[in-house]
């Protein structure tokens, strides 16, 4: 049987993340830029170790009042120093129950900016590499900072099965009508074409190819119980289970 890696953004004070946990191969953790708390990292570090699921950061502009969701101008050393301490601070949690992490993963504004800023890449990038080259990166395909880390770290390309594509790749503004896809089965037909097919069809409805090996579902989307739960009940019949590292 097909396995596909599902990964979802957790710790981020939303009500559901017991309830996600067992369903998804990797979670990433906010650590204290857009949202999170020590207490709120240790339980999600210890849900994922319960259900076998891997531990990755999801370090963002530091501004919880917008949830990592804006642009944040901030001097190259400041926004680095920061990246470094949310990773840290979550790297010394998950070491500190016997557990490892795996990857990093920006988070929001910064994600959509490292797309093509390559400034903002380039800060991301070198304060993952304070850790050495252990630790994976999810990115998208296609983007600035894919190029300038592929030969310093290890890369994973990263899609999204509940969210809409522009035509070059990037995702369709949170702000523009149809951005998140909620439709359960929907979201099944967006992974299972990414999956198959290796291509992604964008809000317009062309098709651009793909090589994601990571597929990451929203887990503040209202209803993402709901639509992991049913990929659970539905991919088996499509000869697909959601990979887990044990």
């Amino acid at each position: 049987m097909k396995k596909v890696h599902i990964n979802c953004d957790l710790g981020e004070g939303g009500e559901h993340d017991e309830q996600l946990m067992p369903h998804i191969s990797a979670c990433n953790i906010a650590c204290g830029g857009h949202a999170g708390t020590l207490e709120t990292m240790q339980h999600t570090v210890d849900l994922a170790m319960e259900h076998g699921v891997e531990i990755g950061s999801h370090p963002s502009y530091p501004d919880k009042e917008n949830f990592g969701r804006l642009s944040i101008p901030m001097e190259k050393e400041e926004l680095k120093r920061s990246l470094v301490a949310q990773i840290m601070s979550l790297k010394q949690i998950a070491e500190a129950e016997g557990a490892v992490l795996t990857h990093v993963k920006p988070h929001g504004a910064l994600y959509n900016d490292a797309f093509h800023n390559a400034e903002v890449a380039q800060i991301i990038v070198d304060a993952i590499l304070e850790f050495g080259k252990e630790l994976v990166l999810y990115v998208a395909e296609g983007s600035v900072i894919s190029e300038l880390a592929k030969a310093k770290l290890q890369l994973k390309f990263e899609a999204f099965a509940d969210r809409n594509y522009n035509v070059n790749g990037s995702l369709v503004n949170r702000q523009e009508p149809g951005a998140l896809i909620t439709k359960k089965e929907e979201v099944l037909q967006h992974l299972l074409t990414m999956v198959s097919n290796r291509k992604i069809t964008t809000q317009k409805g062309q098709k651009i190819n793909t090589f994601a090996s990571t597929f990451c579902l929203h887990g503040d989307t209202p209803n993402s119980v709901e639509i992991l739960e049913y990929l659970h009940r539905e991919l088996p019949a499509k000869n697909i289970e959601i990979y887990k590292a044990r």
